[in-house]
């Protein structure tokens, strides 16, 4: 059965033109082409940005943090109770006044005593500002470093331009290293991510959408990698990271108080956002996606409608998330 289905998932039509095969695809001529299995490097990978996250945070972050007048505060932890601890994990955080009497003759203690234990186990569930500024400060460094490695990666591109040439010669375009380690460390970035969705910190507003941004573009990009969609997959990339590092900046301002300063990177943020994810996305990356390919081929193969799908999916929540920021700022702007 396993072996059926790998030959359907592999088969040609799904993912190249007609008459094109996969032996088509093997290195010749100073040709190189992405190969399905090296997708399997970018989970060593992630591992070793986790690394590179540990010490970023540990031995950059919390001095910086620090530096910027964010303290590091010591919540007290409770008493162990396995009574107590097994009521709060099961049934309720925030137990009734008479659960709480009940819980307090079952532990042949006083209601003052419960009350104190579940405030203070409550606390140790909030996560601490200076947890909040590390992890801001690490997809901050992240997001930055990529945006600046992608636009060197691209500025000489004639793709990078005109984004007709994405198209040019396709499927037969060779893989430059730049574009190796640019898929591989973006892929690696998302699967450490999902990697650490049980211990960062879960914001409720939007966790789902997070959740599915990340799957939505492991696939996307591992898809895109398979097909040799690297062109249009590195300027998906760029166009994504480039507002992002002015996000986590202003959250790291915005932990540190400094709000003048947080304020002004939120409305650049913003700014970023609006040309590059409700702007340039749709009306470059889509066009170029659903438009650009009727011009080179009168038949459809399934992996058009599987990538656009998924680019249209990344739209969603750009106008998910343009909607939420749209009500920061007309809070901003109106409510001071």
């Amino acid at each position: 059965i396993l072996k059926t289905l790998n030959s359907w998932f592999w088969w040609e039509n799904i993912w190249m033109p007609i008459n094109c095969t996969w032996a088509d695809f093997v290195d010749r001529d100073g040709l190189v082409f992405p190969k399905p299995h090296q997708l399997y490097a970018a989970i060593p990978y992630a591992f070793v940005l986790l690394i590179i996250r540990f010490f970023c945070e540990r031995y950059v972050a919390i001095p910086l943090a620090k530096a910027l007048g964010i303290k590091n505060v010591r919540r007290v932890k409770p008493q162990p109770n396995p009574v107590l601890e097994s009521y709060f994990r099961e049934c309720s955080r925030q137990p009734s006044q008479s659960e709480i009497k009940g819980l307090a003759k079952k532990c042949n203690c006083t209601v003052h005593l419960v009350e104190k234990w579940f405030r203070r186990r409550r606390n140790l569930e909030i996560p601490t500002v200076l947890r909040k500024f590390q992890e801001a400060f690490w997809r901050f460094s992240f997001y930055l470093t990529s945006s600046i490695v992608g636009f060197i990666f691209l500025y000489d591109k004639p793709w990078f331009y005109d984004i007709w040439q994405t198209w040019v010669g396709y499927p037969f375009q060779t893989l430059l290293p730049s574009q190796y380690w640019y898929y591989m460390t973006e892929i690696g970035f998302y699967w450490s991510l999902i990697f650490t969705l049980g211990i960062d910190i879960r914001r409720k507003a939007d966790f789902m959408a997070h959740v599915v941004h990340h799957l939505a573009a492991i696939g996307l990009m591992s898809a895109s990698w398979c097909g040799n969609y690297v062109r249009l997959g590195t300027l998906v990339m760029f166009v994504h990271d480039i507002a992002d590092f002015w996000l986590e900046a202003a959250k790291m301002f915005n932990y540190a108080h400094w709000e003048k300063t947080c304020n002004m990177l939120f409305i650049i943020f913003s700014i970023a956002f609006f040309i590059t994810r409700i702007i340039l996305f749709p009306f470059w990356i889509l066009r170029a996606t659903l438009y650009q390919p009727t011009y080179y081929s009168t038949t459809f193969v399934l992996a058009y409608f599987f990538f656009n799908g998924m680019l249209l999916t990344l739209q969603g929540l750009h106008l998910y998330w343009g909607y939420l920021i749209f009500k920061i700022l007309k809070r901003f702007i109106f409510l001071k």
